[in-house]
């Protein structure tokens, strides 16, 4: 059987610099997809689109990543900006909005990460802390803290134990979304894992990098969630005698 397609969302940049050229470009860090490669799926990368195609696009995939990234624009939440809030990044935000819209309405496995769990979180109804300090140490370099999960969710039963994390972000999930539970925290409180405790769905969200982490078992489960919905037996018309 051919192996679970996964999107990925991309980051969107004005400017990048490789050889000799200096152009607008929508890439993702190589961890995304050696990760999901990694967890035995194959990937592809998803660039802003038309909103109303997102049906369109996930009707060819078995599960979507949203990547990390930058701030979630507070108007999508109802909120003022805050002054050490990121500029806005309205066609990332427009489209991967949709996107998880699109995924949500047809059960599609998700899996936000960083910035995607976040954008999960205000799919949902949610809301996010603007600023918090201690995550982030130094611009540019991954920092590692411990997260802890909640007992009885899925995340726990991937990760029971309290593990260290690569981490990078200076937001946070404040309110939670509609039908979303909590499902690790930090020692601080912030909240590091968000999940839909309905177990006939998978939706996954993750405050931390874990593309940049030699752990594939939230993305085997992930990969796996993608899988079983790919391998659904779809029926076969009997001829008319």
């Amino acid at each position: 059987m051919p192996r679970p397609l996964i999107g990925i969302t991309t980051y969107v940049e004005e400017s990048t610099r490789y050889n000799v050229w200096d152009l607008p470009t929508s890439l993702v860090p190589s961890g995304y997809y050696e990760l999901v490669q990694a967890a035995g799926g194959a990937a592809v990368l998803l660039p802003p689109d038309e909103p109303g195609r997102a049906a369109e696009v996930l009707s060819r995939l078995d599960g979507l990543i949203v990547s990390g990234g930058p701030d979630v624009d507070p108007a999508r939440y109802g909120a003022a900006r805050d002054p050490r809030t990121g500029p806005p990044a309205g066609v990332r935000d427009e489209w991967e909005l949709a996107l998880l819209a699109a995924a949500l309405d047809s059960d599609l496995p998700v899996l936000g990460i960083c910035r995607g769990m976040q954008a999960l979180n205000v799919a949902l109804g949610g809301t996010l802390v603007q600023h918090i300090d201690g995550h982030v140490h130094t611009p540019g370099v991954t920092s590692w803290h411990p997260v802890n999960p909640v007992a009885g969710t899925r995340y726990a039963e991937l990760v029971p134990e309290k593990a260290e994390v690569p981490t990078y972000h200076h937001q946070a999930v404040d309110v939670v979304g509609r039908g979303l539970v909590v499902s690790a925290y930090a020692d601080d409180g912030t909240v590091e894992a968000i999940e839909d405790p309905d177990r006939s769905r998978y939706v996954l969200g993750v405050q931390w990098h874990p593309e940049r982490d030699k752990d594939t078992r939230v993305m085997a489960s992930f990969v796996e969630a993608a899988g079983a919905r790919r391998s659904v037996p779809v029926p076969v018309p009997v001829p008319v005698s």
